[in-house]
């Protein structure tokens, strides 16, 4: 080997080094971030020497799809969970103690006493505050799920807003990695800032990539909607101001196709948005249908000669306009009712004109003639009458998802169940998404993510690789003193 080829292997060393060293540097400095993906230096051995020829970065497209996939799906499935809790928060603690079932077993019993004893007005009165309490349950609980509903609608459009903005993020990163890539530049930064902005937008809407030339990507939904191809597709949505039992919430469109709502407990949706939509849209309402046709049932089961007795409504959507409005029809959900049903005036003591609770008694709570004509302080028949039909059953509407002729107290403990059994399974489903969301970013992170044990180790070998090209400058310098001497 000539001295001027042993330089030369020298300095290629050197530069190798050098490269080689400040990339183990950069990625031992983001150990911890998991948005960085490991880079290493390729060397390619030619007459020249041996020499850094391309930065290669550790990227695994399958396991980023896997991953991608199950962090959807985890998002989804907690943000579902999440909505039945706070559903579930609306009944109180373990015991349900502020549910509708609750009151209304209290209200039996109370009423159960005042059988009992049908003279007693202290009776009467522990039965009247009893179905006071019941009302308060139904017209609370209505008031509650649709507040949910509305915070559900404000979510939505926090994350339309988000979803935007995290787009055009997209954009520029995707740029920047096309431009990179043209040039023959190294797009590792850029593919990591690209992948940070991809999987934020995976968390609000499920996406599914294509890479084309130059590393250039594109969007789409689980159900193939474009949600990126060179510049963002629009994702648009009109929030609702206020909700009632009534109100439809408005659609979100991507690309003017509009975005599906999950179904089920262990919900198909991908992405938080769609359960979102899926809260708003699907469980909320069908838990306030559940609340309207218990109302629904109590001004029935309570009617006084074809209208209300007992408990009263008002129309959600023209009011009482007239005075008290009609007995509502059997079987068919009235919306809303749930939020109005308030206690007939007539049993009320308080206020101008006081009523009387021994009308409950009497039969006579809308001021008709009682069906207790002789006034026996003994007279049950009626309550006897209303404290059986609790038991009897009734019809209700199949679209409220439950039982469609049971009694009244079966409907509401029934109602119950059907949202202790959609929170339990949406438990069990969150639990082994997040279990397969953490096993997919494990087996990613192990792949793409740094190991410092794997990282000092190559530092030490890039230190030998130093020593040695040190060596040979040594010796090459040896060798020119030497020469130097002979011929002076």
């Amino acid at each position: 080997m000539s001295l001027t080829s042993a330089l030369n292997t020298a300095q290629s060393i050197f530069n190798n080094t050098g490269a080689q060293s400040s990339i183990v540097s950069n990625n031992i400095s983001n150990a911890g971030n998991k948005d960085y993906v490991r880079r290493q230096a390729m060397l390619s051995t030619s007459l020249n020497g041996a020499q850094v020829v391309k930065i290669s970065r550790a990227q695994e497209d399958a396991l980023l799809k896997q991953y991608l996939k199950a962090s959807s799906q985890d998002s989804s499935q907690q943000t579902l969970l999440s909505g039945l809790e706070d559903l579930k928060s609306i009944m109180g603690g373990n015991n349900n103690e502020t549910s509708p079932e609750v009151a209304l077993r209290a209200f039996r019993d109370k009423l159960g006493t005042f059988r009992a004893t049908p003279g007693d007005l202290i009776a009467a009165q522990g039965a009247i505050t009893a179905a006071q309490d019941v009302v308060t349950s139904l017209n609370n609980a209505s008031k509650a799920v649709q507040q949910q509903r509305s915070d559900a609608d404000k979510q939505v459009k926090n994350q339309v807003d988000s979803l935007n903005s995290l787009l055009k993020q997209f954009e520029t990163a995707n740029n920047a990695v096309k431009k990179a890539t043209a040039g023959n530049e190294d797009p590792s930064s850029a593919l990591d800032e690209r992948e940070k902005v991809l999987k934020q937008i995976n968390q609000i809407v499920g996406v599914q990539t294509v890479q084309r030339p130059n590393n250039d990507m594109v969007l789409y939904t689980a159900d193939g909607t474009t949600l990126f191809e060179t510049i963002p597709r629009s994702v648009s949505f009109e929030p609702t101001q206020s909700y009632a039992a009534s109100t439809k919430g408005n659609k979100v469109y991507i690309d003017g196709v509009a975005v599906n709502m999950g179904t089920g407990a262990s919900t198909n949706a991908q992405g938080s948005l769609a359960s979102l939509l899926q809260v708003r849209d699907d469980i909320a309402p069908k838990f306030q249908s559940q609340l309207d046709e218990v109302a629904r049932g109590l001004v029935n089961l309570y009617q006084e000669a074809g209208a209300p007795g007992l408990f009263v409504w008002s129309d959600p959507q023209t009011g009482t306009a007239g005075g008290v409005p009609p007995v509502p029809p059997g079987g068919g959900i009235i919306d809303g009712i749930a939020g109005t049903i308030a206690i007939n005036k007539g049993v009320i003591t308080s206020g101008t004109p006081a009523g009387d609770p021994m009308r409950l008694r009497d039969g006579n709570i809308n001021g008709g003639p009682p069906k207790n004509t002789t006034g026996s302080s003994g007279y049950s028949a009626e309550l006897d009458r209303l404290y059986t039909a609790m038991d009897s059953g009734i019809p209700f509407d199949t679209d409220s998802g439950l039982d469609t002729n049971v009694s009244i107290m079966n409907y509401a403990t029934n109602s119950i169940g059907w949202l202790e059994q959609n929170r339990s399974d949406a438990t069990t489903a969150a639990e082994n998404t997040q279990a397969a969301a953490a096993r997919t970013d494990e087996a990613y992170s192990n792949e793409t993510g740094v190991n410092l044990d794997e990282e000092l180790t190559l530092l030490l070998d890039i230190e030998q690789s130093y020593k040695a090209a040190t060596k040979i400058l040594n010796a090459v310098d040896e060798m020119l003193k030497a020469l130097l001497d002979i011929a002076s």
